[in-house]
């Protein structure tokens, strides 16, 4: 972030450019010299409709003003529009309500955000402070604002690295500057410590990548937890689909396919920053997915930690075996929630698009809570149901199990009716299931996120946790 928010009493503060918020019945109270301007210009107030008044410095920009969502993008937007002028300040009006007000926060520093590491040339902002206007006290919604946010834009960095230079042991070793930063606990487990919990499953995915694979814990533990919650990512580095190898076009995104666990990350640095009284374990099997001689390949059979063993009916379907082992060591930690998050499968895109995530799990009113934070928390999700009928696709004539269903159809639930199967029973009600496959990585600008990686799952999953800690 290259500006400077500051809360200011005074509606007079002097600045470049004033942004004014405004929908229908508030263009009608404006000045008659105002309102005749704008009417001449077409401006109409709709939702998303921009015009900048050089007279008068102002950028008036329409949004539906009772809805949160529109008010988070359209501080996103906003941002992206004002930091192309030459200015160095602008002022905005704070809402009378702290929701809407920490909605337009995010938006702007989720908005703010560009993934420029690797441009010979960057045209860097003259923006230094911005001013919002307010007679209320909003440091706390700056705070939990600034943590997320950063959180947030840190794991979009990291998902944007290209896989050259974030191997899993390069995964490894942002986990252990967080941990550093943020005074967590880390663990670090190499190959040896893979074979020593007997996680066949995640060291057959890594088998042929000249990059070794890393089992990363990060741990928030306060003096008073009240309860313990564990989430466990997806780290994919890279994922060729293995010996069932992906066409050429699906490919170029499969930098992304590292986005649940880098999620992780970015939950377990907000939650350090944010500091409830519960703790936080965040796992992350970091592996690629590659090929070579020494491939696991299509009609192997591995026996997982948890004992289960799973023929191998495709290789790209690796992802679910690398949390399979995750989860079962999950759940040796005696969580009170189990929460995964995962670019899973492409059938949850195909079913619910590229902006939502889907939700998955045994307990429906604790898919149902969940799903109210994350809308709240401005991130799309749907649950998709499980079903006994589902649950007979992925047996094995072979083994226990396989790793993809006899049907093309249902995919992203049977893939996660797979990861059921690792879950005993005395936690089949504390698990969700969080696949998204859709919004981790989008090649066009939507919502508050830019071209690419989103950091989809981290504003969800904190608010979720201190929803937790807060005993509500």
């Amino acid at each position: 972030m290259s500006f400077n928010i500051k809360f200011v009493k005074d509606s007079n503060t002097k600045s470049d450019i004033e942004i004014v918020f405004i929908n229908k019945d508030l263009l009608k109270k404006l000045p008659d010299s105002r309102a005749k301007i704008l009417s001449l210009q077409n401006f109409n107030a709709n939702d998303g409709e921009v015009i900048f008044l050089q007279s008068d410095n102002v950028l008036y920009y329409g949004v539906n003003l009772c809805d949160m969502d529109s008010v988070r993008e359209a501080g996103a937007k906003a941002i992206r529009i004002v930091k192309k002028y030459n200015i160095k300040s602008l002022k905005i009006s704070a809402f009378d309500d702290k929701e809407f007000t920490y909605a337009l926060l995010i938006g702007i520093l989720l908005g703010d955000y560009e993934f420029v590491d690797y441009k010979s040339e960057v045209k860097k902002t003259s923006l230094k402070a911005i001013y919002i206007i307010s007679n209320d006290d909003y440091k706390n919604e700056l705070h939990k604002a600034s943590m997320i946010a950063d959180s947030v834009n840190m794991a979009r960095n990291v998902v944007n690295t290209p896989p050259q230079d974030c191997t899993p042991i390069a995964l490894a070793d942002i986990a252990k500057r967080i941990s550093k930063d943020f005074d967590l606990d880390c663990r670090i487990g190499d190959i040896k410590f893979l074979q020593k919990e007997k996680m066949e499953l995640i060291l057959a995915v890594a088998k042929a990548s000249i990059n070794e694979p890393r089992f990363i814990e990060l741990k928030y533990s306060p003096k008073k937890a009240k309860k313990r919650i564990v989430i466990v990512g997806k780290g994919l580095t890279y994922d060729s689909g293995g010996l069932s190898l992906k066409p050429a076009d699906y490919m170029t995104t499969m930098k992304a396919d590292k986005g649940g666990g880098c999620a992780v990350l970015g939950i377990m640095q907000a939650i350090a920053g944010l500091r409830p009284d519960i703790e936080v374990v965040g796992i992350i099997g970091a592996t690629e997915n590659m090929i070579g001689g020494n491939a696991y390949k299509p009609d192997d059979i591995i026996k997982s930690r948890e004992g289960i063993t799973v023929e191998v009916k495709n290789t790209d379907a690796e992802g679910r075996l690398v949390l399979a082992d995750c989860l079962s060591y999950a759940q040796d930690l005696n969580p009170d929630y189990i929460i995964d998050l995962a670019t899973l499968t492409g059938a949850c895109v195909v079913g619910l698009g590229e902006y939502t995530s889907g939700i998955m799990g045994y307990n429906e009113d604790l898919n149902r809570e969940f799903e109210k934070v994350a809308t709240k928390s401005g991130e799309l999700v749907a649950i998709l149901p499980f079903n006994r009928h589902l649950e007979k696709l992925i047996d094995s004539k072979n083994a226990d199990i396989s790793n993809v269903s006899s049907t093309r159809y249902g995919g992203a639930l049977t893939a996660g009716i797979f990861l059921g199967r690792f879950i005993k029973s005395e936690y089949k009600d504390k698990w969700i299931h969080l696949d998204i496959a859709g919004p981790a990585f989008v090649e066009k600008e939507w919502d508050v996120n830019s071209f690419g990686a989103s950091g989809i799952g981290i504003r969800s999953v904190v608010d979720f946790i201190l929803k937790v800690a807060n005993g509500a």
